[in-house]
């Protein structure tokens, strides 16, 4: 690795942040007594003092373990599976393990409540391997996903990446089981993002337009960026952007802090951020266009399980993803992964009170 690759940092917030969208990564998990005697060690702290704090740090967490197998879970599926039958008022709201995905589906919850359903929520699931099971068995009745990703999980042959041939393949592949409401027209894929200097620079306004520089650009992105299909072999394939091996710069964060840092500091040229990423409003960057569609379509979209789907409750749905432009889903993400700190109940409630959803659609 070079000097330029080994400056780049990563960096863990305190609230996973929107870009953390599609690969969340296990954290590893220090053991408590040796953190508590290498802190005792810095700072000078007699031996007897460490024990004291240990044998209480040890208590601690045996009571917290305690308690946790008395009755909490932190399991939002440990009821369970779900009932398909009842009443089609009745609706739990699903969500994957990240901000956006919480965001969006509190924005489902809020709006349901308001047109008389009875809601529950399931948040925070984790990955499809989870979640779609549980749709498909009721533990919840809708969930958002994303069209392109979803479609790839459920038909792994799928090579539809234009919007509408998404659309189209993702409606086959769902099966009788599951429904999908109309996509929103918010997006949350990857793009490839400039600054506006090497935009005037270049002349950019498409991916095609910075093949021709190919030489002379470093590009920054997660490890897998480098060989996944969808990646730089991607990028070649279909714009004959041909970024050398040395000039790629692996980036363990996808698309988030890091990534931002290294592209404003001129440390890469061109990076694979997320176009939900508040970050590319807040740092004056440039998304390329993609003509070509290389990266998949990723819209919105609600997904019900067949048993609990009704004409009202995809009236409400439908009218919630009309609203739910990318800007849209960017300014809830500033709100909740932003300096502000929003919870994601509060900021969809604000958000589903200004487009006018908190009352019965007519």
């Amino acid at each position: 690795m070079d000097s330029q690759t080994a400056a780049v940092p990563t960096t863990n917030g305190s609230r996973a942040a929107p870009h953390l969208t599609r690969q969340r990564r296990a954290l590893g998990r220090t053991a408590v007594k040796s953190t508590i005697i290498l802190s005792a060690r810095r700072r000078g702290f007699r031996p007897a003092l460490t024990a004291v704090r240990f044998v209480a740090t040890a208590v601690a967490l045996a009571t917290a373990m305690a308690l946790s197998a008395c009755g909490g879970s932190s399991d939002p599926l440990a009821s369970g599976s779900g009932n398909c039958s009842g009443d089609a008022n009745k609706l739990t709201v699903g969500s994957a393990n990240f901000p956006e995905s919480e965001t969006v589906a509190d924005v489902y919850a809020e709006a349901l409540r308001a047109n008389g359903f009875t809601v529950d929520t399931k948040l925070n699931i984790g990955s499809r391997e989870a979640y779609i099971p549980a749709l498909r068995e009721c533990s919840i009745g809708v969930i958002p996903d994303y069209t392109g990703n979803l479609l790839q999980y459920l038909d792994k042959s799928a090579t539809a990446t234009a919007p509408d041939a998404v659309n189209q393949a993702l409606t086959k592949a769902l099966g009788s089981d599951l429904v999908a409401g109309t996509p929103a027209p918010g997006v949350d894929s990857d793009a490839v993002v400039v600054t506006q200097e090497t935009v005037q620079k270049w002349n950019l306004h498409s991916i095609a337009d910075l093949a021709p520089h190919s030489a002379e650009v470093t590009f920054g992105g997660s490890p897998e960026f480098a060989e996944r299909p969808d990646g730089l072999p991607g990028l070649k394939k279909h714009y004959n952007l041909d970024i050398p091996a040395n000039r790629y710069v692996p980036i363990s964060d996808e698309g988030g802090p890091a990534t931002v840092r290294a592209l404003t500091a001129g440390q890469v040229t061109a990076a694979d951020i997320f176009t939900t990423s508040p970050a590319i409003k807040e740092n004056n960057l440039v998304v390329l266009a993609d003509p070509q569609h290389h990266f998949a379509a990723q819209n919105v979209v609600p997904v019900l399980n067949a048993k609990k789907k009704s004409d009202k409750a995809l009236k409400v749905l439908d009218a919630i993803s009309a609203k739910l432009t990318t800007d849209q889903l960017i300014a809830l993400n500033e709100q909740v992964s932003g300096s502000a700190k929003v919870e994601p109940a509060a900021a969809a409630k604000s958000w589903v009170t200004a487009q006018g959803l908190d009352k019965p659609i007519g």
